[in-house]
């Protein structure tokens, strides 16, 4: 994959590079959805230099792009919170998509990610605003031990009792693994004051990337919520890895039986309400995830705790 290293390039001009963007992503108004720091040329930065530079950004995420094949639309991406790398990110990758489409027109581009080949369709929709649609790395999904499950519950100072029961907890993967928890109420997931270090220390125990905490109005509408203290925030506002994995557990436990539409309202206790699309083929392996991005003026959301 070569990098594009010429100031004509629409990825290095006007912007300097490793100039940080600043999108939110499943939104179209910057005070909502998931702030994302988005670098469009990383090809000189190191590990230590993207991580330090995801650290001041302050966001869950920022997606650095190492190497760029404009004609061919193909680029290579990494991924960094402010404590670490992770595989794949869902929000990031929305906001880069965005940033690339109003920079070379929309159309179909694939990123090279540490997760593995992800294709994303940009287009413009009838008011004007950019959406992305990422299509995932195959997804799976396991019944969550009953050693994961109570040392998670210990943490979040959650019970059985306030789990639904005919979501059943799962381990699923779409790109990260994630635990995946039903509250019986939506009352149980507004009320989320956790053991931060406590749930942390699981979380690297089991290699998870958030717990994707949902609630179901309607086999159409989920809520949910993602603890993410191993990244350093207390809480994701709008978590496209967690969708993609959430769209493998559906089919997983059977809730997905013909080709569906799955809407993902998330943020709304944060005060960052964000929505997320998830495409579930029952016949399939993986999900697609759609949601729109808009730049940020200025520095702002999540910080770390």
């Amino acid at each position: 994959m070569t990098t594009e290293a010429s100031g004509t390039s629409p990825l290095n001009h006007p912007e300097p590079a490793a100039r940080t963007l600043r999108y939110s992503a499943f939104t179209h108004d910057p005070a909502g959805g998931n702030p994302a720091g988005v670098v469009l040329d990383a090809s000189r930065l190191d590990e230590a230099a993207m991580l330090a530079l995801a650290a001041e950004v302050g966001y869950s995420e920022t997606a650095f792009v190492t190497g760029a094949d404009e004609q061919a639309r193909r680029f290579r991406v990494r991924y960094f919170s402010p404590l670490a790398e992770v595989a794949f990110c869902g929000h990031a990758t929305v906001a880069l998509a965005v940033a690339l489409a109003e920079r070379l027109g929309p159309g179909e581009i694939v990123l090279d990610t540490p997760a593995g080949e992800i294709p994303v369709a940009t287009r413009v929709d009838d008011e004007g605003a950019v959406l992305a649609t990422l299509t995932s790395v195959p997804t799976r999904s396991r019944p969550a031990s009953d050693t994961e499950l109570d040392a998670t519950l210990a943490a979040l100072g959650w019970s059985r009792g306030d789990l639904d029961p005919e979501l059943p907890p799962h381990v699923a993967f779409g790109g990260n693994d994630h635990l995946v928890l039903a509250a019986a109420s939506r009352t149980r997931l507004a009320k989320l004051d956790y053991d931060f270090e406590g749930l942390a220390e699981v979380m690297r125990r089991y290699g998870w990337t958030t717990v994707h905490l949902v609630w179901r109005e309607s086999p159409e509408l989920f809520h949910a919520r993602d603890p993410f203290p191993v990244g350093g925030v207390v809480e994701d506002p709008a978590t496209g890895a967690a969708a993609a994995a959430f769209g493998g557990y559906l089919r997983a436990v059977g809730l997905v039986t013909s080709p569906a539409r799955i809407s993902v309202r998330q943020g709304e206790d944060m005060g960052r309400p964000g929505d997320l699309l998830i495409d579930v083929d029952p016949h399939g392996t993986r999900t697609r995830v759609t949601g729109g991005a808009v730049p940020i003026a200025e520095a702002g959301g999540p910080r770390r705790s």
